[in-house]
């Protein structure tokens, strides 16, 4: 029996409210087939004409490629929009992954076997019996209806779950959950996290209760440089600030050195992409001696943290700004130590500034925007940066987002007149 032909269309870009989620639009005579194929790549119905693809570890763009070229393969025709190409483009990787002896080939085999027990968990093939958070992360006992991994313990979250260990009996699995984390268990599965909230309400198409214990935080939206701000500041410099001299070696680079010959900055007028460099920043010890320290910032970054940067190098303050950490702690950013870094997280998770004191290239970092896993922006130091200039930029990046909203006071209790007797309660 013949096949019917592939005579469907798929439209493939990105979701606008949660990059990078995938949107898939099919239309044509045949496209029930495409979406059955769809489907079988993770894509799932959201209406009759559009699926989402929809993922922890946010590799959406890599694996809407893969389902491109199997379409292809079949005969039906698609496009990607230009926006969604512009992620596939793009090459990231993830901020501070726990396993750093994972290439990317790896490190999306963890991530796609974290997907399938999300999923299978989702869909009702591994009920979790019990949780318990083990002092670093979430872990849990659950159980397969078939297969060869009848009962598991999970640890993790999101992208990070895996299988730790199996057994062939419940009652063991139960029972060795127990004694591992003790009264640290609790029954059921454990609340979802933020992201699993949202990865669920795209792929049902329906809103998701917030649990109490994972109260959702008011988020601030995440700023980033828009087109062209970059290039306004570099000519604002040149246009007010007499200190500096430009000359521009080739069409797509712009070099400035200031008039104490100890600064040089480069500015790269191609870069687009959020890992592209678009500045590049030293200081040198004398007009020949060694460099100092330098900085690198990519295409989104904020405008303002560029404008501290170039301000502290044409005049430094004469009073000290104080240290980092101080301004983070008085902009209510939370901190947290690990044995490789530190870190000061923004409110509403949309900015995080890090010391690792051991390193020499980037000392310290400041990343932002929507996902911090994939940084819309990153702000790198190496080791000798001034610590006048961190606590600026600190402060800076805390002005860059909305003060953190106080608790209402509460209501003054009515003032009894002077000379009236204050009512005395009456007991039976």
């Amino acid at each position: 029996m013949p096949y019917a032909p592939a005579d469907a269309h798929v439209h493939f870009a990105l979701h606008p409210d949660h990059h990078p989620a995938v949107i898939a639009t099919t239309s044509g005579p045949t496209a029930d087939a495409a979406r059955s194929h769809l489907h079988d790549l993770g894509f799932r119905s959201t209406s009759p004409t559009t699926m989402v693809l929809a993922r922890l570890d946010r590799e959406e763009p890599y694996y809407t490629v893969r389902a491109a070229e199997q379409l292809r393969q079949l005969g039906f025709t698609n496009e990607i929009d230009p926006a969604l190409q512009e992620e596939i483009d793009t090459k990231w990787t993830w901020a501070n992954y726990p396993m750093p002896w994972c290439d990317r080939d790896e490190i999306r085999e963890v991530s796609a076997e974290a997907q399938r027990i999300h999923n299978d968990i989702a869909e009702g093939r591994l009920i979790i019996h019990l949780h318990a958070d083990d002092g670093h992360t979430t872990v849990a006992v659950g159980s397969y209806a078939t297969g060869v991994r009848r009962h598991v313990h999970l640890h993790g979250e999101n992208h990070l779950r895996q299988v730790s260990t199996s057994y062939d009996d419940e009652t063991e699995a139960v029972a060795e959950f127990h004694r591992l984390y003790s009264v640290a268990v609790h029954p059921g599965p454990a609340p979802l996290t933020d992201l699993e909230q949202t990865v669920r309400r795209l792929l049902t198409a329906q809103p998701v209760a917030a649990n109490a214990d994972r109260a959702a935080v008011s988020r601030a939206e995440p700023p980033v440089a828009g087109p062209g701000e970059h290039e306004a500041l570099l000519k604002d410099l040149f246009g007010h600030e007499r200190q500096w001299e430009k000359y521009r070696p080739f069409d797509e680079t712009t070099i400035a050195s200031h008039d104490s010959l100890t600064v040089r900055v480069e500015f790269d007028h191609e870069a687009r992409h959020r890992t592209d460099i678009a500045w590049t920043i030293a200081e040198y010890d004398g007009p020949v001696g060694e460099r100092l320290w330098h900085a690198t910032l990519t295409a989104g970054t904020p405008v303002p943290l560029i404008h501290t940067l170039l301000q502290y190098l044409d005049a430094p303050p004469l009073t000290s700004a104080g240290h980092p950490d101080d301004v983070l702690h008085s902009a209510a950013w939370h901190p947290a130590s690990r044995p490789a870094r530190t870190t000061w997280e923004a409110p509403g998770r949309t900015i995080v500034f890090e010391s690792t004191p051991h390193a020499t290239a980037d000392r310290w970092m400041l990343y932002g925007g929507d996902d911090l896993d994939r940084a819309a922006w990153t702000v790198r130091l190496s080791a000798g940066v001034p610590e006048d200039l961190l606590a600026q930029l600190a402060s800076a990046a805390a002005d860059l987002l909305p003060p953190p909203a106080r608790k209402p006071l509460p209501a003054p209790a009515p003032r009894v007149p002077t000379g009236v007797p204050a009512q005395r309660a009456r007991g039976r």
